[in-house]
């Protein structure tokens, strides 16, 4: 290896104890390609095991909670018990190589497809029209009760007592790109006058601490627990900077091991506010205070662009999503000093169509993952 990488191949520790091997994270990246019940595909199984191959914490799709929460085709299902068996085979593709493999539990809310839930509905904080992921035309999202919201938050829940039986190393809450927990923080989907609405902070905290006392009870002090979510949207009014930093300060008091950003650029700057062209990476970093790792995402396609980010200060492990879709040898080639040999553009005529699942392949080639393309 260059050694001038070496940082990249550094262990981070986790505020429970856990040493990850290396300062790479394979990203939760939408695949569609699991059976239309949420169980795995043998093609899924073995895309999930290359791509978690050299990284030191490998996340899986995001993963449906309960029957009204199912936002994509082809998603993961951890709803039943009976599914318990079928994500066991994910875990333990993704662990093959040293990995620790953490679930991302999920639930839609008004973004869930009714052409996918149980009942063909989807309900989120508050009543909207919505147009989601494919749909050519968009649906209307009803307001979800209260008692439907303590089902999910139990929901949250009883999916990670079924992540800790199958085998999983952690589980971890989905609360970003505007499904339901980050709806219900957004003044823009979330216009309640419960006390849902009056905090709209409470829901995300019902959630992260429904889902560490399902640890206590039913895991191990090794179990890992992450939360990712959306420092902006582009909304108005919505999720701002300002908002983030309330959040973050909420979350920095749970007894969680990782905090997520979803970010497009890593680099990518505030877009209004008093926070306004600082770096959010920056921004964030600092709000969280050294008290767990932050994960930082977006557009990082080769070695020099993740040694950067991380040499930057402001990232403690480095997400990889498009670049491990193109490569999924990305952090091998580094470690064996072929980082000559990476893959970083998508070639829509490559005939191992770079090792994608069917139905991913033909996400990529439509477009879904703007990357780099050959012919362009």
């Amino acid at each position: 290896m260059n050694t001038r990488y070496a940082p990249l191949f550094e262990g981070v520790q986790l505020p429970n104890g856990v040493e990850l091997k290396n300062k790479f994270v394979l990203a939760p990246l939408t695949h569609v390609s699991s059976n239309d019940d949420g169980t795995p595909t043998d093609a899924e199984i073995e895309y999930m095991r290359k791509r978690s191959n050299g990284v030191g914490l490998a996340l899986t799709a995001a993963t449906n909670v309960t029957d009204l929460g199912k936002a994509f085709p082809g998603q993961p299902s951890i709803v039943r018990d009976s599914d318990i068996e079928e994500q066991r085979k994910i875990a333990d593709a993704m662990k093959a190589n040293g990995a620790k493999a953490i679930m991302q539990i999920h639930h839609g809310g008004v973004q869930a497809l009714p052409s996918q839930t149980a009942t063909g509905e989807s309900a989120g904080p508050s009543a909207i029209t919505m147009q989601s992921f494919g749909e050519p035309e968009p649906h209307d999202a009803r307001e979800i009760t209260p008692e439907e919201i303590d089902e999910t938050i139990k929901a949250f829940g009883e999916a990670t007592r079924r992540a800790i039986e199958a085998g999983f190393d952690g589980v971890e809450i989905h609360g970003a790109n505007h499904y339901i927990i980050h709806q219900f923080v957004s003044p823009y989907f979330n216009k309640r006058t419960d006390k849902w609405g009056e905090d709209r902070y409470l829901f995300a905290m019902e959630v992260v601490d429904e889902v560490v006392k399902t640890v206590k009870e039913h895991g191990n002090p090794d179990f890992i627990i992450g939360y990712r979510f959306s420092p902006e949207e582009p909304q108005t009014p919505g999720i701002d900077m300002e908002i983030t930093e309330t959040l973050i300060g909420k979350l920095v008091e749970k007894p969680l091991d990782y905090l997520h950003v979803s970010l497009f650029d890593v680099h990518s700057t505030t877009r209004d506010g008093k926070y306004v062209g600082i770096e959010r990476i920056e921004l964030l970093h600092k709000w969280i205070g050294g008290r767990m790792p932050l994960i930082g995402i977006g557009s990082i396609f080769t070695p020099d662009q993740a040694l950067e980010a991380v040499e930057s200060g402001n990232v403690d492990l480095l997400g990889l999503g498009r670049a491990l879709l193109l490569d999924p040898d990305f952090v091998n080639k580094i470690e064996d000093g072929k980082e000559e040999e990476i893959t970083n553009v998508f070639d829509p005529e490559r005939a191992d169509k770079h090792e994608l699942t069917e139905p991913l392949w033909e996400q990529f080639y439509k477009g879904f993952y703007p990357v780099p393309r050959k012919d362009q």
